[in-house]
């Protein structure tokens, strides 16, 4: 009865991974993390004010911006207690709720992320392609609304999946190969028929990053047309000027989640080191780099930033 007591026990937590082989300089590995975490959320923390505090910034392009650093704080602040625990104090135990409530965190701000972006993508195609009924389409209430979608969007794609997950008996060696939970490799943990689990992923792949990356992908098609149809050369470098902050975002973000979602499905024999980093790459680079581009790429918002510091 004891051996059987402590073997349940034994599987009632996932065992998170930092770099295998690297245990030794965990904490030396912690540094350009910790960084890049105090960097992510002190730089959205700036857009926010910004934006909050500014009232000629309180514009739907503006607004989806606050709506996307938001979504960034959160990724960050969702994998920052895992990622900094295992490389500072090795803790790499992670309870089934726990590990089920990250992972539904991860995947719904994500889905946040996804839609935001295709938000972002229609904002500049009325600013672009119909500038003059740009304020009467884009008003306050229609992008209020467009916020509540995109979070009614999440919350319903997503939450089935930690449900799906609490159901199945976890009996093998429960260890990730990340240092947070994902649901595509939870589920690879579990004892039972995962084909429902794999199934229903696919369609929240396809539902959202799919459609949205097609839709973007529309969006910007049009704005080419529009752009190339402009007879001033300056003007149509000042159009296009304002889609690069997106443009980055964009790329950064999808390039990041597709090539990760593809190793997890179908890379088996590919390397645990790429998926370690591709990991990374998708939880941290986005949510340092796009406050980054928009304060660069955007004139108002740098503006303000100096003259937050330099008086």
């Amino acid at each position: 009865m004891s051996a059987v007591n402590d073997t349940i026990l034994q599987h009632a937590v996932f065992l998170l991974t930092g770099i295998p082989g690297l245990e030794d300089i965990h904490v030396w590995i912690s540094i350009p993390f910790c960084l890049m975490y105090v960097t992510s959320i002190l730089g959205n923390s700036v857009i926010l004010f910004i934006i909050k505090t500014d009232p000629t910034l309180h514009e739907p392009m503006y607004i989806f911006l606050s709506m996307l650093a938001i979504t960034d704080l959160g990724i960050s602040i969702s994998t920052m207690p895992t990622i900094l625990g295992i490389y500072w104090f090795n803790s790499r135990e992670i309870s089934f709720d726990v590990c089920f409530a990250q992972l539904f965190f991860i995947h719904f701000l994500s889905c946040i992320e996804s839609t935001m972006l295709l938000f972002m993508a229609f904002d500049r195609f009325v600013a672009i392609y119909n500038p003059l009924r740009y304020a009467s389409i884009l008003t306050p209430l229609r992008v209020a609304k467009m916020g509540l979608l995109c979070l009614l969007r999440g919350v319903v794609l997503i939450s089935p999946l930690p449900i799906l997950l609490k159901r199945f008996r976890y009996c093998q060696v429960n260890i990730l190969s990340h240092s947070y939970c994902l649901h595509q490799e939870v589920m690879k943990m579990a004892c039972s028929d995962i084909r429902v689990n794999s199934v229903y992923g696919l369609f929240v792949i396809v539902s959202t990053v799919g459609l949205d990356s097609l839709f973007i992908l529309l969006s910007y098609v049009m704005i080419l047309k529009t752009v190339l149809s402009i007879a001033s050369h300056a003007e149509r470098l000042k159009a296009l000027n304002t889609c690069v902050s997106h443009v980055c975002a964009v790329l950064l973000f999808y390039t990041a989640l597709i090539g990760l979602s593809v190793i997890h499905r179908f890379g088996k024999n590919s390397s645990s080191f790429i998926q370690i980093v591709m990991g990374y790459v998708y939880m941290m680079v986005p949510p340092l780099m796009n406050p980054i581009v928009y304060s660069v790429k955007s004139k108002q918002i740098r503006a303000r930033i100096i003259r937050m510091f330099v008086k």
